[in-house]
């Protein structure tokens, strides 16, 4: 009964090789009949029909292999030591035999279905090797094959790099959600694997990114591959009932023209990419020293980039807003630096493009927000404290969620804050944007329009969202001084106008001259910022900007436009 219920199976054979007893689940295992399970059975009966039934071969061949078989099992056995083999089945088991001789002659044999635990662990090898979603290769398998395909190009081989990058995939996850995006990647990863030759690997890097190795590519047949791939990619895919169009930009680097070794043709490889994008996108492109230099420098300044933030080189600085009536300090607007270990102190349009461009704004900019929240809890109040909000953070997700968690860690009366926008912000119509909007004025927070005058629709987007401040943008302020001095009068005036209408702040960026004050406090703007009262200053230098006040704006003199006296109006208003 005992034997009957053992959970592994297990049979016992003399020194005649001949069967003395088995159990029920080694009947099983081997789907023996019950005429090969009785005492006295020879082992090559059982050997014989156990080949027959896996293989369907019966012949003298067989048969005789199937002797040196035994033999050598039996010989193994008189060794006298327990020894363990491995048997792989038809009906998908995998079977663990332990041999184990008798003193007086003969063996037992133990067999322990071991299936689901060798599947188990050939699922953990595959996951260690494998992208779960797409079923391609990962980043680990990726490196072990490129420096495998490294090693064999000293025997005069070569290969080429494709580094794949889709364009667009973040606005798919944006707008139909993460179960879209993923359904993407897996059919993007079949075309990918349809495309190439048995011999070359696919692999997902992570994200929207994907390489391929091409073994034993020319550069014709790389640039063939590249094309061919490109052209797969741009056909609609359909992901869960959704009809999905994206494209691919492609960096091909070769090897061992451009690289022998893994880090030298991943980077070549990037920087072709980069050129790929630059051209439109939807291409595929060879790296060229000579053309990537600028993608070399931008590759390297993005590196630098990435490191900024964890080693604490960004700063804030914060240049005051000046109320036009009272001279006094309105608010700060929180400018990024970025203290670079070798270039020195760079300002936003160094770097920001970038930031945007590689999506590390997302970071970036939600640390700006807390750091700008800490700073201004310190300051008097009711003195605002403005920030800058890129395109790219609207579209990241969690934004709300960043200002809410600025604010409670701060302690900041969210009244005391205002976030700046630019047009583009508005420019996709994109009703998520809108509401976001609302949540934050809802929270507290005023709202800005940056650059107004700029771009085409600036009237439309004022009717689309109620704005709390418009700042007309500096090239208007800056033209006082030109030939177009009047018409950038007549523009700053309208604007300025235009806000008090609909009960908005208006702002003159970019004040640098005693003149251009003079010119915009006729225009009646409510709030004035420029280099003429301050540039912008760390945050430790704040408090003594305050104690010494603004400037003293110049003193008004009559300032006559088609014959009427606008300074001499402007003080009779105020």
């Amino acid at each position: 009964m005992a034997l009957s219920n053992m959970g592994r199976g297990l049979s016992m054979f003399n020194a005649d090789q001949r069967l003395v007893m088995c159990n029920r689940l080694y009947r099983e295992i081997y789907q023996l009949p019950a005429r090969l399970t009785r005492p006295g059975t020879s082992l090559a009966s059982i050997v014989r029909y156990h080949v027959r039934r896996e293989t369907g071969r019966d012949d003298a061949g067989e048969r005789a292999k199937q002797r040196a078989w035994i033999k050598g099992h039996v010989a193994q056995l008189a060794r006298g030591k327990t020894f363990v083999h491995v048997q792989r089945l038809k009906s998908g088991r995998i079977v663990q035999v332990t041999n184990q001789p008798l003193a007086a002659g003969g063996w037992i044999d133990i067999q322990e279905d071991i299936t689901e635990r060798r599947r188990a662990e050939e699922r953990i090898d595959w996951l260690a090797h494998h992208d779960p979603l797409t079923e391609t290769a990962n980043r680990t398998q990726f490196g072990n094959e490129l420096e495998h395909a490294l090693l064999q190009l000293k025997h005069g081989s070569s290969f080429a790099l494709h580094w794949i990058d889709l364009d667009r995939f973040k606005a798919v996850n944006d707008t139909l959600g993460h179960p879209a995006g993923d359904a993407l990647l897996k059919s993007v990863a079949k075309r990918l694997l349809k495309a190439v030759r048995k011999p070359d690997l696919v692999a997902r890097l992570g994200g929207d990114e994907f390489a391929v190795i091409q073994v034993g590519a020319t550069r014709a047949e790389a640039e063939v591959l590249g094309k061919r791939l490109v052209k797969a990619l741009r056909e609609p895919h359909l992901a869960l009932g959704h009809r999905l169009e994206t494209s691919a930009s492609i960096g091909i680097a070769l090897a061992p023209e451009h690289g022998t070794n893994a880090d030298e043709l991943m980077h070549n490889a990037d920087l072709a990419l980069y050129r790929a994008k630059a051209a439109g996108r939807a291409a595929s492109v060879v790296y060229e020293p000579a053309r990537d230099t600028h993608g070399c420098a931008r590759g390297v300044l993005e590196a630098d980039l990435k490191r900024a933030l964890a080693e604490e080189q960004l700063e804030l600085h914060y240049q005051p807003i000046i109320d036009s009536r009272t001279s006094a300090v309105n608010s700060f607007e929180a400018l990024m630096r970025w203290r670079h270990p070798e270039r020195g102190l760079l300002a936003p349009g160094e770097f920001i493009g970038l930031a945007e461009s590689t999506g590390l704004i997302i970071e970036i900019g939600a640390w700006a927000i807390r750091r700008a929240c800490t700073d201004a809890a310190t300051w008097p109040a009711p003195i605002k404290v403005t920030v800058n909000l890129s395109p790219v953070q609207f579209e990241s997700g969690d934004l709300y969620e960043t200002i809410v968690g600025a604010i409670a860690s701060s302690g900041i009366d969210p009244q005391r804050i205002e976030v700046e926008i630019t047009e583009s912000v508005l420019l996709r119509d994109d009703p998520k944007t809108h509401a976001l909007l609302h949540k934050l004025r809802d929270l507290g927070l005023r709202i800005a329009l940056d650059d107004f005058g700029t771009a085409y629709a600036s009237l439309s987007y004022l009717r689309s969202f109620p704005f709390d401040k418009i700042k007309i943008d500096r090239s208007f302020v800056r033209d006082l001084n030109s030939v177009r001095r009047e018409d950038s009068i007549a523009i700053i005036r309208a604007v300025a106008s235009l806000a008090k209408q609909l009960q908005m702040t208006s702002v003159a960026e970019g004040v640098e001259t005693a003149e251009q004050i003079e010119s915009v406090l006729v225009a009646g703007c409510d709030e004035l910022q420029g280099f003429y009262f301050s540039t912008p200053v760390p945050a430790g230098d704040v408090p003594g900007l305050l104690s010494r006040g603004a400037p003293t704006r110049p003193r008004q003199r009559s300032v006559a436009i088609d014959g009427v006296d606008l300074m001499g109006a402007t003080a009779r208003r105020a």
